[in-house]
This record gives structure tokens, C-alpha cells and sequence, in this order.
């Protein structure tokens, strides 16, 4: 879905940003900008969205997003609940693939980054030893200055490019900026899917947010994002069901209804249609990744 133009704000004095952020929740919305993005999650847990792909983020997700590629996440609700003390905590690397000049890029030392830069544009999950060095780096450069902080990106960098410590979110993406129309139709039709996923959301509701009639929105939604509305609708719904079953606190019958399933037969089906695996093998799964973490 098209996404919002974001302006990273940056200092004159500065030729890249980094902040380390410690806020109620994140609920930002679905956005883009030309900077490419270290994104270290620190404290907070909910639903990541880049670039197609719908997942899980929790505390220690570790990502890079290339230029332009469209992202937002949104916490778990009870980080917005009136009186939650729930925190989210990050670190947030911005820079322009040529924030120390068209002609650094060109240098004969400097050929990875190209490569890396191509890389980032599907997005890539950091972990590893890679994930351990690159954190102690970002907490040190929050508090760098001057030149100092320049080394310290370039030692990213040199990192990033040498790895082999990554996977990547999404295998083929392309995303063209869109004008202001679309992007202020697909925000309302995503923030009312975000907001009411768990009841029974009908096309023809959908198309009135979208101002459309139902099969003009139908090919709108299938030509802007590459699926149906359900399908997307589905993706929002496993995504929270993946929280719950990982919490481990509630049935699998009663966390696919709050989730928005009123059939079960086609909780399962769509479950495993989306994850490849049964709700119980996924639990299975993280339980004992959790175990040997």
C-alpha cells in the first residue's frame, strides 16, 4: 500500500541522524524517505510492516531498510491503553547513501557499499555476531561527536557490507512514491483494517472508507498493493495470532476468534497458508528457539 512521505529531520550541522528514542508505543504511520535506516529495537513488541511483508517485532530485532522502502510499526494495544506503563526503546540510524559524498562511493575501498545499498532495498533482519557488534557501536555513536561519529558509521557500514549475518524480509519489492490522493485513501483503509481486524470487516465497508465502489476498490487495492484486500486482512490477523500463541496464555480456538476467525477450519487452513506451519508446530517452534536462545 502506498505509503506517506516522511522528512527525516536533521540538523545542518549533521550530515546523517541517530537518535536513541524511549516512548509509550510506536504507532507511526506507513511511510517512506530516501534515507536508508539502522533500526535497533531495544524494549517492545508488536506488528512490523515493510515494505509487503507483515511480521512479528519484539525486543532485539535488528533491521536495515533500504531507500525508500515503505515501513511502520504498531505495538501491541496494551501499550496504548490509558495508565500503561509499557515502554518502547530504540535506536535509529538515518543516512543518505551519499551523506559523505557522491564520490566516497566510487572509491575503489568502497565497492561493497553499492552492493550492500541494492541489498537493503528488500530489507534485511540482522543477527548473529554481526547483531552483537553493531549494537555496542550504535549505543556508543548516540553519544559520539564530530568526527568520531563518522568513524563509527563507517564501521557500521564496513560491517553491513561484509556480512553474511542476515536474512532478508522480502525477496522481490519495488515501490514508485505515489501522489497525495493515494496515499491519504490507503492510510485510511490501513489504519480502519489496524483498528478493526477483529470483527468482520465486509468489502463494501471497506470500499465506503476507500470512497470506491466495491469493485473499483478491488482493483484498486490488487493493483497498488499486489493482493487482495483479504489477503492483507488475513496477513494483520495471523500476525496478532502469532503474538497470542506466543504469549501462551489463551486456547488456540479462543485467540483465533479474538483475532478475528469465526470459523476455525478456516483459522487453520489460513494460518498455515500464511506461516507454512500448524499453530501448535509454530508455537513448537519458538518455544524451543526460545529454550536454546
Amino acid at each position: 500500500m502506498k505509503p506517506h512521505f516522511h522528512k527525516v529531520p536533521q540538523s545542518i550541522q549533521t550530515s546523517f541522524s541517530i537518535r536513541h528514542d524511549v516512548e509509550p508505543n510506536f504507532g507511526t504511520i506507513w511511510h517512506y524517505h530516501p534515507e536508508l535506516e539502522l533500526h535497533y529495537i531495544i524494549r517492545g513488541e508488536g506488528v512490523r510492516f515493510t515494505g509487503d511483508k507483515i511480521s512479528n517485532f519484539s525486543a532485539g530485532e535488528m533491521i536495515l531498510l533500504g531507500e525508500n522502502m515503505p515501513h511502520t510499526w504498531h505495538c501491541k494495544e496494551e501499550y496504548f491503553e490509558e495508565g500503561s506503563n509499557k515502554r518502547v526503546e530504540a535506536i535509529v540510524l538515518q543516512f543518505l547513501p551519499n551523506c559523505m559524498g557522491s564520490d566516497f562511493l566510487f572509491l575503489p575501498e568502497a565497492h561493497l557499499l553499492l552492493k550492500l545499498f541494492e541489498k537493503a532495498k528488500k530489507g534485511m533482519v540482522i543477527h548473529g555476531d554481526t547483531h552483537k557488534k553493531l549494537s555496542g557501536l550504535l549505543f556508543q555513536m548516540v553519544n559520539a561527536e564530530r568526527l568520531e561519529k563518522v568513524v563509527m558509521l563507517l564501521s557500521i557500514l564496513n560491517l553491513l557490507s561484509e556480512t553474511e549475518d542476515y536474512t532478508f524480509i522480502s525477496a522481490t519489492y519495488s515501490f514508485h512514491p505515489p501522489d497525495k490522493q493515494e496515499k491519504d485513501r490507503l492510510n485510511a483503509v490501513y489504519n480502519y483494517t489496524l483498528s478493526n481486524f477483529k470483527q468482520a470487516i465486509t468489502l463494501e465497508e471497506i470500499a465506503a472508507i476507500s470512497n470506491l465502489t466495491v469493485t473499483s476498490f478491488c482493483r484498486y487495492f490488487k493493483l497498488m498493493t499486489h493482493k487482495t484486500y483479504y489477503d492483507f486482512l488475513t496477513e494483520v490477523r495471523i500476525s496478532h495470532v502469532c503474538q497470542h500463541l506466543i504469549e501462551d496464555k489463551l486456547s488456540i480456538p479462543h485467540i483465533s476468534s479474538q483475532c478475528g476467525f469465526l470459523n476455525i477450519s478456516n483459522f487453520y487452513r489460513q494460518f498455515k497458508k500464511v506461516t507454512g506451519l500448524t499453530p501448535v508446530n509454530y508455537k513448537r517452534n519458538y518455544l524451543q528457539v526460545k529454550t536454546f536462545s
